[in-house]
């Protein structure tokens, strides 16, 4: 089961961008009013700030929204257990590039949420351990791989010459995992 990146629909970004925008704004009135050492905040000002916290708002209401729908999605399948995959967050956000999109995913909220929509209707939750290769292991012979850059998109087997999509393979890895 795949889903969709929220962040990367079109009212996501549109909302972003006029975020962005505000923010600036704002920015450039303070810069304007700056008397001094401080900052005046104008009327302006304020009104500003209520519209750039309506904006976060709405982006937050989009992303809780859409993290419900997807969980509940998996939970109604009633699957036997689901298995997740502990992931090293702190390490990741130390990465310029990718620190944002992984703070947009609210990934901690995510994994709770499935936990306790599993804990609700009775389905097994098992967290993988972090060291677990569930990338790097072949799904079809269990060879595992030393190194695996994050570009590589298929996982290709240097023991049985097996191809498959990355995630995929972790999926189907994580799926016989056993705690």
């Amino acid at each position: 089961m795949t889903f969709k990146n929220i962040n990367k629909t079109k009212k996501v970004k549109k909302l972003e961008k006029k975020l962005r925008r505000l923010q600036r704004k704002v920015s450039n009135k303070y810069e304007k009013n700056k008397k001094g050492g401080s900052y005046q905040k104008t009327s302006n000002i304020k009104k500003l700030e209520k519209r750039i916290k309506l904006v976060h708002r709405k982006l937050n209401g989009i992303r809780n929204d859409h993290l419900h729908q997807a969980t509940n999605k998996i939970v109604k399948t009633k699957p036997s257990k689901v298995v997740m995959e502990t992931l090293n967050i702190k390490g990741m956000m130390k990465n310029k590039h990718l620190s944002k999109a992984i703070q947009q995913q609210k990934l901690y909220d995510f994994k709770k949420q499935v936990q306790y929509k599993c804990e609700f209707n009775g389905i097994e939750f098992v967290e993988a351990d972090k060291w677990y290769p569930s990338s790097k292991m072949c799904s079809k012979c269990g060879n595992v791989k030393q190194k695996l850059s994050l570009s590589e998109r298929t996982y290709i087997c240097e023991e049985c010459g097996y191809v498959i999509d990355r995630d995929y393979n972790a999926s189907i890895n994580l799926s016989r995992y056993s705690a």
